[in-house]
């Protein structure tokens, strides 16, 4: 079987504004070995990195919050959204970007990340790769107060919040964004905080 295979491929650019926007053109070869023309848009924003930041002496996570356009434009009223650290690649590996990003974000200063898995979040329209990390800090790491790049328009708020908290706020919908969630789920099931 042949499901799967894609061919005549083109595309029309269609915004490259703030990232890039695409419209693919090409022909798929269905289950029954037929070709079938089809048409997708792809947004192309750059592979991130997430980490989970974990403060074992205070059987604590460190999230960030902040302003969120889209959350606010689907009903999110304050559009503020509880995540964990993150950022685009920008051309860094994984682990580079992320240590910046921390930094940036948080004030932490982490050496040690440790990769956990890859995920395409919305693959039916975003090109994005995000690689998870996980990370374990102190409070000799915190070398500044962290908030965000100054020309970035961040505004970032740095939260500490209690493991068992933090599972909770899921529950109750204040932590609703995808990659903190598989985070934070994935500590619970790897019992990350008992080791």
């Amino acid at each position: 079987m042949k499901n799967g295979t894609v061919k005549n491929i083109t595309k029309k650019l269609l915004s490259d504004n703030w990232y890039r926007l695409d419209k693919y053109f090409f022909e798929y070869q269905r289950e029954d070995d037929t070709w079938e023309k089809q048409e997708r848009e792809v947004y192309d924003c750059g592979d991130a990195a997430a980490i989970l930041l974990i403060h074992k002496e205070r059987a604590s996570v460190i999230l960030t919050k902040q302003f969120r356009m889209p959350a606010y434009q689907n009903g999110v009223a304050t559009g503020m959204l509880v995540e964990v650290c993150a950022g685009l690649l920008d051309g860094d590996t994984p682990e580079d970007c992320i240590r910046k990003e921390v930094l940036e974000e948080t004030g932490y200063q982490i050496s040690d990340v440790s990769k956990v898995f890859g995920s395409f979040m919305v693959p039916g329209t975003v090109k994005q790769k995000v690689h998870f990390f996980t990370g374990y800090i102190d409070d000799t790491m915190k070398v500044s107060k962290g908030g965000g790049a100054e020309d970035e328009t961040e505004n970032i708020e740095v939260l500490d919040i209690p493991f068992s908290s933090a599972y909770d706020m899921i529950a109750t919908g204040e932590i609703v964004d995808g990659k903190s969630i598989m985070l934070l789920q994935y500590l619970k099931i790897q019992h990350l905080s008992k080791g």
